[in-house]
């Protein structure tokens, strides 16, 4: 009897955690089976271990545990089955097995793999397409934040107390137009980020020919001078017209164009009709209420901040829990994207000095609490804990560390009452702490390095961050260790 091959693809939305867990599960559980196993992955640093058209051609089925649209077309004739990246990270034997035995040959109209009904386009849900667009954006974000952050640290001009007298760069010296000049840089990229966000969110929707139409309507759409208003659609402006721009693109795909004009149907004439079509939209239609909403929004969490002490804890508290409650699902997700909408929305209307920090600072707060906080219930109780869950939790430190909250999975899947409840409380402790001692993030990692690693303004330098996080992740350990039953 032959060794049984198998390949496999892993593609999470956000193209970071859950890409490489899913991966190495299924490699793991299928080298201990004794088959002979290659899985490529497809995260936010590009296709690695890339499978080639011999391997897929000699393997005896192809597993896919992808949460987002990949090209298909290289697996034609081939049995296939096709799951989320975290079944593969679950159940990987249970996985391969029903691969093995399951899978459908892929190509055949109506044939199904998995979730996918083969012959048909799959309908990826909201935050599939929204994470996709983040995973292109957070370099952006990341790389602007920190330029912005260095060249900000001289924009303070001191007297010869030492005492701050005003914000502004000294463009006489050289140090001072040099760091003028790198503000400007970092202003640019969070002026690109949104349409480059918007672009790749109808990618994902609908492929490349989506891209130049979302770009330029959100662009429109942030421009308060062409709209002729006080501020720009924002963030949440340009999901509008992302989810336009992908499901118009989505239409025009279906004509059937006559077979003279199809080789330029998607580099020429779906890119120029929707472009033309969605920044008419924007300019006519949506742009104007949408700039006067968001201006409404961001003055309204700008006066609750400055005029009520406890809002910030209050944002901090319910943004940390919803990061601690589904550990990268849509709850999770929704406070990314609400705290990275607020501070990249509030930078270009009021400039970095008036920028909302409070919802994005929560959320990083809280973002390494659920691993970290297992991790630490493993060293402090470690009779409840079995050898193999310290290995896992172990593995978690080293994901919790670098702000990844997919870490605590594996406990959460186990035995999710106590855990989640934990997760939720330690969460809620970091959002609220962070925010309501004023520390803002400006970017670098989620965790208690993040204090080393990134820029985190904060009332006692490196102490504060580390302190708001570290409270979150005893809380977590505390309740888990108190509830925990001992191992027999």
């Amino acid at each position: 009897m032959s060794q049984k091959k198998i390949v496999g693809v892993t593609a999470c939305s956000a193209g970071i955690a859950h890409t490489y867990m899913a991966a190495e599960s299924l490699e793991k559980a299928g080298t201990e089976k004794g088959y002979q196993i290659k899985i490529e992955t497809q995260g936010s640093i590009g296709v690695e271990n890339a499978l080639t058209d011999q391997e897929i051609e000699e393997a005896d089925v192809v597993i896919l545990a992808v949460e987002i649209n990949i090209d298909m077309s290289r697996f034609n004739g081939k049995r296939v089955m096709r799951v989320r990246a975290s079944e593969a990270i679950k159940n990987p034997d249970e996985l391969i097995e029903n691969a093995l035995n399951e899978a459908t040959i892929y190509g055949e109209k109506g044939a199904k793999a998995g979730s996918v009904t083969m012959g048909k386009t799959e309908e990826g849900g909201f935050f599939q397409h929204i994470m996709a667009g983040i995973s292109y954006m957070i370099p952006m974000v990341i790389a602007s934040g920190l330029i912005l952050a260095i060249a900000n640290v001289y924009a303070f001009q001191r007297d010869e107390a030492g005492r701050i007298i005003e914000w502004g760069f000294d463009t006489s010296t050289v140090m001072g137009e040099l760091m003028s000049h790198l503000f400007d840089v970092g202003q640019v990229g969070f002026l690109l980020m949104i349409p480059l966000f918007a672009g790749f969110v109808a990618n994902s929707i609908a492929g490349k020919p989506a891209i130049a139409a979302a770009m330029i309507g959100t662009y429109i759409a942030n421009d308060a001078e062409m709209l002729g208003a006080e501020a720009g659609g924002g963030f949440l402006g340009a999901i509008l017209v992302a989810f336009a721009t992908g499901y118009l693109v989505k239409l025009l795909k279906k004509i059937p164009y006559p077979k003279l004009i199809q080789p330029i149907v998607p580099i020429m004439l779906i890119p120029l009709v929707s472009t033309l079509l969605i920044s008419l939209f924007v300019l006519y239609v949506v742009g104007n209420p949408m700039a006067s909403m968001m201006n409404f929004m961001y003055d309204g969490l700008t006066t609750l901040n400055e005029n009520y002490a406890a809002a910030p804890v209050l944002v901090g508290v319910i943004i940390g829990a919803m990061i601690g409650i589904d550990l990268g699902g849509p709850f999770n997700k929704t406070a990314l994207v609400f705290g990275t909408a607020v501070f990249t929305d509030t930078v270009a209307k009021y400039g970095i000095e008036g920028a909302n920090f409070v919802p994005q600072t929560a959320t990083q707060a809280a973002i390494s609490v659920a691993p970290l906080g297992i991790w630490l219930a493993s060293i402090l109780f470690k009779k409840k804990f079995s050898p193999t869950e310290k290995v896992s939790a172990h593995s978690a430190f080293g994901m919790g560390i670098v702000g990844v909250t997919e870490g605590a999975i594996p406990f959460a899947a186990q035995d999710p009452v106590r855990m989640i409840t934990a997760f939720v409380a330690g969460s809620a402790v970091a959002g609220g702490l962070a925010a309501g001692l004023g520390i803002k993030f400006y970017g670098g990692i989620g965790s208690p390095i993040g204090t080393f690693i990134g820029y985190i303004e904060q009332p006692i330098p490196f102490i504060t961050w580390i302190f708001s996080v570290m409270m979150g992740v005893l809380v977590t350990a505390l309740i888990i260790g108190f509830t925990k039953k001992k191992v027999e």
